[in-house]
């Protein structure tokens, strides 16, 4: 279940920080990216913990995104198998001060996914 936040005048839908329930998995292009049993929910995206994530299949990108209660956001393109899908994954490497308190959890470093990945439990 949800809780409604409000964080410098603009309303987030947060989560319940971090997940104990069967293992979720990141896949895309056959290929499992991320595992874990512990991921983080926000805004209705799965952070899976640094360790947990294949980062043979990160390459660094140029996109960078700032979002007004997380902070700076780094951008990844994924590579498994020669295909390549652009912007793939986000890291917030510095989360702003409050973010971990307002997240229900600190997700420091954990990977979100998107652009087709699948993430499944």
């Amino acid at each position: 279940m949800g809780t409604l936040v409000m964080s410098t005048g603009i309303a987030h839908m947060l989560y319940d920080g971090i997940n104990k329930r069967a293992n979720m998995k990141a896949t895309w292009n056959g290929a499992v990216i991320a595992e874990s049993d512990a991921t983080v929910t926000i805004e209705g995206d799965e952070y899976f913990p640094p360790e947990s994530v294949g980062r043979e299949y990160l390459v660094p990108s140029d996109k960078s995104t700032t979002d007004p209660w997380k902070g700076e956001c780094t951008y990844y393109t994924l590579m498994v198998e020669g295909e390549e899908n652009q912007d793939a994954a986000w890291i917030y490497e510095q989360p702003l001060p409050d973010a971990a308190a307002l997240a229900g959890a600190d997700f420091t470093d954990y990977v979100a996914f998107g652009r087709g990945v699948k993430v499944t439990y």
